[in-house]
């Protein structure tokens, strides 16, 4: 089963609605210019409502260490998502499980991308904009070259009406949503949730 995290959560409901709906993983925006940034002590009352085996995403981008550890001691994350310009060695640093977030666009070597970090959990592949973030465009999956090394979590731009086909064409271990889920920026539409969660496991069934 392709594993479903949604990013992006501010309140308790839109963390309610994605448990209900059957997400393996929530996500909280740890990088102050974003609209939708909590702080971790906003993140670690949100967590208070996430169950076990649900795992707990804080996305950091270029954050220095001594923010990312406290971060890390005050809710529980089980996993670090590095956004930014950091490199392997900052990322195992915190001895965390961690994603390492890519920026695709035409030219960029992917494959040295995925073999500069090693010990990364996943590599999560998302569009190039300016600044940080994909800012909820898709990229061509086709940049994708096949035989990418490790796991491989798909973002950028997906809905309930596109995921099913880039479940098909990249077959990833997993997919990242945020702006496809709301009705505002940190704001999520809980009606487009289960619909991006039953859409997800519609595309599993067909593989």
């Amino acid at each position: 089963m392709t594993r479903i995290k949604i990013c992006g959560l501010t309140r308790e409901a839109d963390v309610d609605a994605a448990v209900a709906a059957g997400a393996d993983a929530i996500g909280f925006v740890f990088y102050p210019p974003s609209p939708r940034y909590v702080t971790p002590q906003r993140a670690a009352e949100l967590a208070q409502r996430i169950p076990p085996f649900v795992d707990v995403v804080g996305l950091f981008v270029n954050e220095s260490p001594e923010s990312v550890m406290a971060a890390c001691a005050t809710l529980p994350l089980n996993v670090l998502q590095f956004h930014g310009d950091e490199d392997a060695a900052y990322c195992r640093q915190f001895a965390r499980p961690y994603l390492r977030a890519a920026r695709v666009r035409p030219g960029f070597d992917l494959v040295e991308f995925a073999r500069s970090f090693p010990d990364a959990r996943g590599l999560l592949l998302d569009a190039f904009v300016e600044g940080y973030g994909g800012g909820g465009h898709v990229f061509d999956w086709t940049l994708i070259p096949p035989g990418l090394p490790g796991y491989l979590v798909l973002s950028g731009g997906l809905n309930a009406d596109n995921v099913g086909a880039a479940i098909k064409q990249v077959r990833p271990v997993a997919v990242d949503v945020s702006s496809g889920v709301e009705m505002g920026k940190g704001i999520k539409d809980h009606s487009k949730i289960a619909a991006f969660v039953a859409a997800v496991r519609k595309a599993d069934e067909s593989i």
